[in-house]
Order: C-alpha cells, then structure tokens, then sequence
C-alpha cells in the first residue's frame, strides 16, 4: 500500500480530531512522514487494515473540514497556526549558523582567567548567540499554537537615510555596514512585522539581550501588582524578611523599581572588590572559582554597604535591584522565577520557540542580564504594552493602568538627581523620566530598555510600535549605536520629532 504526503497530513489531522486512542498506528504515521524520508512511503503489510482505516476516515475529515481554518499552506494570515507548521516552514529555508569545527575553536578560545564577555568583536557576537552551548541555562516555555506575526514591509523604512559621520546613508545599507555590529533587527507596526533583517545571525538564533531582561523581571511585579499581590509603596523587607537586616532594609518595592534605592551598590564590572562584583561572583556572571561566595539571596541579604542619597531622590542604575525584584516574585508566587515568567507572559504570548536564562552556578537566573530568545518573540513580549496585544493574546496581560504608570508616572526628579549625571535629552526636552527598570521614557512615549552590549527593546503605545535590536561590540567598540537612528527612523516614518 502507498501513502501520499496529503494521506500523511490528514493522519495528522485525524489524531487531533479522534484522540490517542490510535495508539501504535499514529506513532507508525508520524514515523513514516519523517522529512528526511521520500515523498511516497509504503506501508508495511501488518500495517495495512488499520492505516488504510485511519486514511479514509482522515480524508473524510479533511475533505469536509478542511476549509474551515488555516492549514501548513495557508496564505491567510492573522490565523493561529500549529508549532508543527513553522517548524516546516522553518525547516524548508534553515541555514546552520555554525559548524562543527567552528563550535569547537569558539569554544576552545574562551577565557581561562577572566568573564567570558572580556571578548570583544565576531568572537563577541559568535559568543552572545551561542551562551546555552557555554554555559546552563533554565527555560523559560512557551504554549499552544504559534501566534504569527503578518509580514508587511515598508520600503521607506529600509530606504530612510539615517545620519552617520560619513553622510546620509539608507537605514538598512547602515545595518549591514562595517559602521554597525547590529545582528539583527525587527519593527512591528500594528503587530505587523514592517521591517526585518538579520545582517549576522539566524532568524531563529536565540541571542542574548543582556539588560533588557530588565523589564521582563518588571513586566511580572506589574502583573502581580494588579492582582494586589504586592504593593509598591511597602518596605520590599514586607515581602522578603531575609533583607530585614541588610541595606535594603525599608527601602521601598517602587524605588527598587526605579533604581532609586540610594544605597551604594554601583554597576562595576571589574573591580573584584566591588559590592556588585560580588554578586556576580555568586551567579557566575563574572570569573568565579572555589573560594567565591555562591548564593546571591545570602549575599544580598548581608549587604552592609552606606547609602549616598536619601532612597526616592536620585536614579542610579543597579543591576542588584533586579535581582531583588527576581526574588520577590519567587516570595510571591513559590516558584523559580523563569517558571514565574513562563506561566505569566511565555506560555501566554504564541511565542516561536522556548526562551531561556542563563543560570551558571547552582540554576539561579541572571535576573538582570541573562534572557536568551528569538528576535521575534521579543517582539511579541513587546506587543503587549500596545493596543495590538490581541495578535499575540485573546487577554491584555499587561494592563491600561500600567502602561499608564510608564507613560506619565515617572519620577523625572530621579534623572535629574541621577548620581552620576543627567541624562542631556532632560534637559533637551526630549526625556521624560525613568520607570520600572526601562531607561528612558521620551517625550513621544517611546518606551526604551537597553542591553550592555548593544541590544534594546522599544515600545510606544502611542503609535503602536515596537522595535527590537541585538548586536555586539567591535574590536575597539567605534560601532555607532541604533538607537538615535532607529529612533530616526521611526520618527521620520510614523510621527513627528520629540517635543522640546
């Protein structure tokens, strides 16, 4: 007996209508439909009566069902459509990102005695795609069908000329230009994908987006704040009495969010000595050894360190905030913090694939760094602070009130206290404020988080956009940043300059 492909997919088809109850006979199709196999099988003959059965009432199945929602081959999009249908789409246009021997060199050129981001240039990039073949990593999970994203690109987006200190110069021919080191790049427009190029990675790489993992961390407090599971404006020592005797003893949820926690904890990143060295000594996000402290819970809640202002009057970006913040969901939900996030956003969002953070020493996450996922989910994660939620998810996740909160309820006396400097675009009018771990809110409300290592995320509930970028540094790090020309862009194409 043969079976045709279109026999092999209404099998398929069938198992999802009559259940598994067919037992051996499906596991014998999904075998037989291996891509790897020809286009025709023939079937055993112990095999014939019961796929023979199955093929007819799979073809009467298909034949008056068929039209009713979208296939592998559908052109109408704006449906769901199953993980088994991308990962064939998929599958049709896949390129290795990477071969066996060059695995191995990268691999064998890490460093010995120093962090492993100490590289800079392609080793940087190669490494920044490639962290869960370095190092362990917990997953964050994705659920039910793939939520696609229309593609409807916009040629005056690729053909905006952007400023760069050789001239004008179109916005996709700077993407892929020795002036960038940016990997890959997204624009979603009303939830369509309206731009999207990856000059040096894969399409289905999962790169890492350093700080921007930020307000992934953030993005739960505020789900968790709308069910009135914690309030912003208690002591965080409410919620983890660990730090009740520690510097962040009575500092409140929200200046945690802000970074205006005003105790002395700066970002170093090299000084052994430094209070956030330490730290990440204890997660392995710096060089660690034997005698390195290794829980990050225990170190945080002995921190005895001074204060140099007064928690509430001045913005200090910390990356211990945000593992502060990764605590306390774990307190509130009893859960590791990336099942935290898989249950409230990644499961929820139609995501592509499983996301991840790396977590090298003892499976805690790199709460304030550490997110690895496709340039597309991301995007689709930023959906949800625009009024296109719905292409990702039947319910708005991140809620009215706190896309208002970031839109209008920033501190802007934070940046202009901010401990090391104000940021020029304050006093430019161009800034806003800072809120709830994103960097800048701009006066147009877009919405910006970014990553050490050139990488960023922006929404603007406004215009309904979102972008998101990933790149690395250059040998002598003289790459030119995206932002001011995404921002370009965007402006030119969708809306007017910032007010001043």
């Amino acid at each position: 007996m043969l079976l045709a492909d279109a026999g092999v997919k209404g099998i398929v088809f069938a198992y999802k209508i009559v259940g598994p109850d067919l037992g051996r006979t499906v596991k014998f199709a999904e075998r037989i439909s291996h891509p790897s196999r020809s286009r025709i099988r023939r079937v055993g003959e112990g095999d014939t009566m019961k796929i023979s059965a199955l093929v007819v009432v799979c073809f009467c199945f298909a034949t008056s069902l068929g039209n009713t929602g979208p296939t592998c081959t559908d052109e109408a999009l704006g449906h769901t459509t199953p993980p088994e249908c991308s990962q064939a789409a998929d599958a049709q246009t896949f390129e290795s990102a990477s071969t066996v021997e060059e695995v191995r060199r990268r691999i064998a050129e890490q460093p010995k005695d120093t962090s492993w981001w100490n590289v800079n240039g392609e080793a940087m990039g190669w490494n920044n795609r490639n962290l869960n073949r370095l190092f362990p990593s917990v997953n964050v999970y994705r659920s039910g069908p793939v939520r696609e994203l229309e593609h409807r690109p916009m040629a005056e987006i690729a053909d905006y000329e952007v400023d760069t200190p050789t001239g004008p110069k179109r916005f996709a021919d700077f993407l892929r230009s020795d002036l960038s080191t940016s990997m890959g790049l997204v624009i979603l427009h009303e939830g369509k994908i309206v731009f999207e190029d990856y000059p040096r990675m894969q399409p289905y790489e999962r790169p890492i987006y350093w700080s921007v993992t930020k307000v992934l961390v953030s993005a739960v407090v505020s789900i968790l704040e709308d069910r009135g599971r914690v309030e912003i404006d208690k002591p965080i020592d409410t919620y983890i009495p660990e730090l009740s005797g520690s510097a962040y003893a009575g500092i409140t949820v929200r200046n945690i969010l802000d970074m205006a926690s005003g105790v002395d904890c700066s970002e170093e990143y090299y000084d052994k000595s430094a209070c956030y060295y330490g730290l990440m000594e204890t997660t392995g996000e710096s060089f660690w050894d034997e005698t390195s402290a290794d829980n990050p819970y225990t170190y945080i809640a002995g921190l005895d360190v001074e204060k140099f202002a007064e928690q509430g009057t001045s913005f200090e970006y910390g990356s211990i905030n945000t593992y502060i913040l990764g605590w306390l969901v774990e307190k509130l939900t009893g859960m590791p913090f990336q099942d935290a996030l898989s249950r409230e956003i990644w499961t929820q969002i139609g995501a592509e694939g499983d996301a991840a953070m790396l977590a090298p020493r003892f499976g805690v996450p790199l709460f304030a760094g550490g997110f690895l996922a496709r340039p597309r989910d991301l995007a689709r994660f930023g959906l949800l602070f625009t009024p296109s939620y719905g292409v990702v998810s039947d319910r708005k996740i991140i809620s009215d009130r706190h896309i208002e909160v970031l839109r209008n309820g920033g501190r802007p006396k934070l940046l202009a206290n901010a401990r090391w400097g104000a940021p020029p675009g304050l006093a430019q009018g161009t800034l806003k404020h800072n809120v709830y771990q994103w960097d800048l809110v701009f006066t147009n409300n877009d919405i910006y988080k970014g990553g050490w290592a050139g990488q960023g995320l922006l929404v603007n509930p406004d215009r309904d956009l979102v972008a998101v970028y990933v790149g690395y540094f250059n040998e002598d790090q003289s790459e030119l940043s995206v932002l001011p020309r995404l921002r370009q862009v965007l402006n030119g194409v969708f809306g007017e300059d910032d007010a001043a």
